[in-house]
């Protein structure tokens, strides 16, 4: 393995072993997810039941709107806690490398949320 790989290994390693940024918000999280679900189970229920198209895309449009404040959230808490952690890394050449890392993170999953 050579030193960039390293590191980035490291950071997983460091990633699994410590508390995430949107921990100290999680019960809030769970909350609207659980919501959400309950949400998505209605509207299989309206696709059951042969309900008119339109309410039913109007409820789909309600699931994605909640999980894009889900998403947006979580990117957030991203940016916060592990973008800003990572700049206090008292290694100067770990803190570079850090930071990229952690940027790219959040630009990927931009990127995914926006497809």
């Amino acid at each position: 393995m050579n030193a960039p790989e390293e590191a980035v290994t490291g950071l997983a390693d460091a990633e699994s072993q410590h508390q995430h940024g949107y921990t100290s918000n999680k019960e809030a999280y769970l909350r609207r997810l659980k919501r959400i679900e309950g949400q998505v189970r209605g509207i299989a229920r309206m696709v059951d039941e042969d309900k008119y198209c339109i309410d039913i895309l109007t409820q789909v449009s309600a699931v994605t709107k909640a999980l894009h404040a889900v998403s947006l959230g979580l990117v957030e808490e991203h940016i916060g806690h592990c973008v800003v952690g990572a700049a206090g890394e008292p290694d100067a050449a770990l803190r570079a490398e850090a930071i990229e890392f952690k940027v790219k993170e959040a630009t990927d999953a931009i990127g995914r949320l926006l497809r």
